[in-house]
């Protein structure tokens, strides 16, 4: 047991010999002095070779840069692109002009009263379809027909007057008859005769003056009879009654300037259409033109048809012409007042080609276009002379067979080498 803890006790001695031991054989070190200046050289030497090495780094990348600047701008320059070009055209001759319009009747006449009285019979209403001559309505003018009975009386005494007159005539002719051969004989006085005679130019002055009244009375009843017939109101063609504002028993005036309006009445089986045509088009549109016509609420149908007749002057304020195209309508389809697109095929005055609107470019030197030549892009200006949505009417720049580039490059310049792909066709319109 003693031996035991002698060895323990002697254990941290022999460990202190060791360390004492380790540190007579190692180098002595250096002073801190000489540590310090060794240490800021190597740093200075590390920070010189990064920053070398950053700055070689960067040069090389800037060379490396300026290699592929110079190599795509050399590609750049040899590089041909590929473009897509399109064919013109040139124009048919035939422009088609689609423009709103509006139907009408081909004849609507709005029938008024030329009778005072009251409505004693209506025969028609709306929507029914008379004919020409037909019976409307009938008035009821008892003042009127008093004034014909009247009339009429005084007719027949003006005629007895003139009975009168031409007898009186007759007397004072066979009296001048007998004394103007007395006269002659001194039997009668010739004061006498010249009495007969004046008789007798008197007497035929009175058969005048009755005949002169029996005219002016008939010229009157005429006038009344005139104004009775004006009672049987009538339609004056072929037709359908489109309005009427009277009923049996309504009192009608029939003042020429304030007359009661009756009916309205149309004729229905040739319809109207009007259309107001641009200036642009409008030096192309005559009669004969095609033209078709088309309903919105009749989208199944298309009514063909011509114009029949223009305004020959355009509006002023509009620089509109009012054209006019007849359609027959037999079946009633077309209503009169419907809105409806026309087209019109409109002869073309001008030589001009057509260029697909993809085609255009658009910058400070104004409307051009890039035509391919010799595999080179050409830029020339064009004018416009109509403007039809996906394509451009042009008459100047360009002509038919010209192939022009469809969407082109921002970069493209004037004698750009391209390289044209497969060709599509501009249509002429």
């Amino acid at each position: 047991m003693n031996s035991v803890r002698i060895d323990q006790e002697d254990e941290p001695a022999r460990g202190l010999q060791e360390t004492v031991d380790r540190d007579a054989e190692s180098p002595p070190k250096s002073p801190p002095a000489v540590r310090r200046r060794y240490g800021g050289r190597l740093l200075a030497l590390v920070t010189f070779l990064l920053l070398a090495g950053g700055l070689a780094l960067g040069a090389w990348r800037a060379y490396s840069r300026q290699q592929q600047v110079a190599e795509a701008a050399e590609q750049q320059r040899n590089l041909v692109p590929s473009v897509r070009v399109a064919r013109i055209e040139p124009n048919s001759g035939i422009v088609p002009v689609s423009l709103p319009g509006t139907t009408a009747a081909f004849a609507t006449a709005s029938i008024y009263a030329r009778a005072t009285g009251y409505i004693g019979k209506r025969n028609v209403d709306i929507g029914d379809e008379v004919k020409e001559g037909d019976q409307l309505a009938e008035l009821a003018v008892p003042e009127l027909d008093d004034q014909i009975s009247q009339n009429e009386a005084t007719l027949k005494q003006l005629q007895a007057a003139l009975d009168q007159a031409q007898a009186n005539m007759n007397l004072a002719q066979v009296t001048w008859n007998r004394d103007t051969k007395l006269v002659d004989q001194g039997w009668v006085t010739k004061q006498q005769g010249t009495i007969d005679v004046q008789n007798l130019k008197a007497q035929q002055a009175a058969v005048g003056v009755a005949q002169a009244n029996i005219a002016a009375q008939e010229n009157q009843l005429e006038v009344l009879r005139q104004n009775r017939s004006y009672a049987a109101v009538v339609a004056p063609f072929d037709g359908t009654i489109t309005q009427r504002n009277v009923d049996v028993g309504s009192l009608v005036q029939g003042n020429s300037n304030t007359g009661t309006f009756l009916f309205e009445i149309m004729q229905t089986d040739v319809i109207r259409v009007g259309v107001y045509v641009p200036q642009d088009s409008a030096f192309g549109v005559e009669p004969g033109v095609e033209a078709i016509v088309r309903v919105p609420e009749l989208p199944d149908r298309e009514f063909a048809g011509k114009v029949t007749r223009i305004a020959t002057a355009l509006q002023s304020g509009t620089r509109t012409l009012l054209t006019e195209i007849d359609l027959a309508n037999p079946d009633g389809a077309l209503k009169p007042g419907a809105y409806c697109m026309v087209e019109l095929k409109v002869p073309s005055k001008s030589q001009s080609v057509v260029v697909p609107a993809e085609a255009l470019i658009f910058n400070r030197d104004g409307l051009q276009v890039a035509v391919v030549n010799d595999g080179k892009a050409k830029i020339r200006k064009v004018r416009e002379t109509r403007d039809l949505g996906t394509k451009v009417e042009v008459d100047t720049g360009v002509k038919a067979g010209d192939q022009v580039i469809l969407n082109p490059p921002v970069d493209l310049t004037d004698g750009s080498r391209v390289q044209p792909q497969s060709e599509a066709t501009a249509p002429s319109k």
